[in-house]
């Protein structure tokens, strides 16, 4: 009678979800200060004030039936040309308006995006480790997600399994820099290995194999690291961005699709993704939040909030003698587990009030995720719960 797989997704929250019910549900037993909640990447800095002086002057504008209207499907223009013409500050990459769709956050952006491309069981191609969703995403939209391992030195993707995973089905290649659930960001040497591999496999199969760029963490950089602009390296490319993260409205859902005027029959794959947007139903974003981002295109919420955060408990939890790697970015510190079994260890890390993820379904068994975008008192608080975590399988 009704969707089997639509049943299932309904019926069982992600991995993520379920531990972040649950630490609601054992806060509300034991005492919120008892519990120690590292598990969804919700950001906990205040948006800047800009956001809220640029609400504050929209609301009281006269006309709100044009603030809370409609906008065109694809996005207000206005919006879109200030987007346009801060990416081409940036990057010099040459984007119209009409190269860019708003959307409701960077989710909304993939699905689009997979739906354009995908023409009938396309594969596409993650690398571990990944965002979980993003096999939700690709098989909810008619495709198949094939996973590429990393190198647990550095955690860049594994260039020779990823230029064996490409084949002649292969449509697109999404790459998440910096990195959920690692905290990592790819070097531009890892980036120009990767598009040249598609280049190279483009040809051998004659088709276009594109890059989707995942980027809603792009700005949550803590050092001179660089991020590298994927358009600025190769032509088939789709940037999907969110507002979530660098004005900390995760809960507002806003973003854009930007086609690179470089890629194949870039009207066409435009046209596509309009398409998709309006079979989806992922038209005419959040209208106050558009005019929102035209007025705080350059703002950012206070990234040195997470570069402190990231500090403590990286510096803490090496020192104690946990294995972690270094984040350059997001908000995550992947934590490598003291038992094999990832799921057991954070099991385990519960009775101690320790809420982090098991990394299975990010693709990388023993590893545990933790996210660290909370109050730096909670951090310090829970050192010690961690500490006796150790000890325990230290004996």
């Amino acid at each position: 009678m009704y969707n089997e797989k639509m049943f299932q997704l309904g019926s069982k929250r992600s991995v993520i979800r379920e531990l972040f019910e649950y630490g609601k549900k054992r806060a509300q037993e034991v005492g919120a200060d008892k519990v120690y909640d590292f598990s969804l990447g919700n950001p906990n800095v205040p948006a800047p004030n800009a956001v809220k002086l640029a609400i504050e002057e929209l609301i009281n504008e006269p006309d709100s039936t044009a603030l809370h209207g409609y906008t065109s499907a694809q996005g207000d223009l206005t919006t879109r040309t200030v987007v346009a013409d801060y990416i081409n500050e940036r990057f010099n990459v040459g984007i119209t308006p009409d190269g860019i769709y708003m959307t409701v956050g960077a989710a909304a952006s993939l699905c689009i995006t997979l739906r354009a491309l995908n023409e009938g069981n396309n594969e596409f191609i993650a690398f571990a480790p990944f965002f979980p969703e993003y096999t939700v995403f690709t098989e909810s939209m008619g495709g198949k997600l094939n996973v590429v391992p990393f190198n647990e030195k550095d955690f860049a993707p594994d260039l020779e399994a990823f230029e064996e995973a490409i084949t002649a089905n292969t449509k697109g290649v999404i790459v998440n820099s910096p990195n959920n659930p690692s905290g990592v960001v790819y070097d531009k040497d890892t980036i120009i290995a990767i598009c040249d591999i598609l280049k190279k496999k483009s040809a051998e199969y004659n088709t276009h194999i594109f890059l989707i760029a995942d980027e809603p963490y792009r700005e949550l950089v803590f050092t001179d690291v660089e991020v590298p602009y994927l358009m600025n390296y190769y032509d088939d490319v789709v940037v999907c961005y969110s507002y979530s993260k660098v004005l900390s409205l995760p809960g507002e859902r806003i973003g854009y699709i930007a086609v690179n005027p470089k890629a194949y029959d870039e009207r066409r794959l435009y046209a596509a993704i309009c398409g998709a947007g309006r079979a989806l139903g992922y038209v005419c974003a959040p209208s106050m939040f558009q005019k929102v981002v035209t007025k705080c295109i350059r703002e950012s919420a206070n990234i040195e909030a997470y570069r402190k955060n990231r500090d403590l408990i990286y510096n803490s939890l090496t020192e104690m003698g946990y294995q972690c790697v270094r984040p350059d970015g997001a908000f995550y510190l992947f934590l490598k587990t003291l038992d094999e079994d990832a799921n057991a260890f954070c099991d385990v890390a519960k009775t101690y009030g320790l809420l982090i993820v098991p990394g299975d379904d990010f693709g990388a068994k023993g590893y545990a995720r933790i996210s660290y975008c909370v109050s730096y008192d909670m951090i310090k608080r829970s050192l010690p719960a961690f500490k006796e975590l150790y000890l325990r399988y230290a004996k």
